[in-house]
C-alpha cells in the first residue's frame, strides 16, 4: 500500500524523531512511504517551495490513507491533512505525543469521520497504532 506519512519539516521540529519512525514502521511492514524522510526519496538536491508542494500534493493524490505526526504546529502539515480528508477523501491518522500539550483545534475538534486523532507516550504506544491503523485500512 502508498502511504503518505506527514511531519512538519520546517515548523516545530520537536518530535522529528518520531515522524521518522513512522516512517520505518511503514516501510518495516513491506508498504510504500511517501515522505521527505524517507531514505528512498530523499534527495540531495533541494527543491524550491513550487516544486514540494507539486511533490507533496502528488503524493498524496497517489496514496491509500495518511499518517501524520502533528505533536508539533506545522501549516505544511494542517493544509496536508485537510487536502486528504476533504479533496481526496482518504483515511487520516494523526498522532500526536502526550508531552506536546495540545494540539491545534482544527485538528482535534474536526469531526470528519475518516480522521482519527490518537495520543502516544512512547515507540511503542506509536508502533501500534501505526500497526492498527494501517491493518484496518486494508492491506492492499
Amino acid at each position: 500500500m502508498i502511504i503518505y506519512c506527514a511531519g512538519p519539516i520546517r515548523g516545530n521540529t520537536t518530535y522529528h524523531e518520531n515522524y521518522s519512525e513512522i516512517v520505518r514502521i511503514v516501510e518495516s511492514m513491506g508498504h510504500t512511504a511517501l515522505s521527505e524522510v524517507s531514505s528512498k526519496f530523499s534527495s540531495s538536491i533541494p527543491l524550491n517551495a513550487k516544486q514540494v508542494y507539486t511533490r507533496d500534493i502528488k503524493w498524496i493524490d497517489g496514496s491509500k490513507i495518511m499518517i501524520a505526526e502533528v505533536s508539533g504546529p506545522s501549516l505544511g502539515v494542517g493544509f496536508e491533512v485537510s487536502y486528504a480528508l476533504f479533496a481526496k477523501k482518504i483515511p487520516v491518522l494523526a498522532v500526536h505525543h502526550e508531552q506536546a500539550g495540545q494540539i491545534s483545534a482544527m485538528i482535534s475538534g474536526c469531526s470528519n469521520p475518516l480522521l482519527q486523532v490518537k495520543k502516544y507516550s512512547n515507540v511503542d504506544d506509536l508502533t501500534a497504532m501505526v500497526k492498527n491503523f494501517i491493518a484496518n485500512s486494508g492491506s492492499n
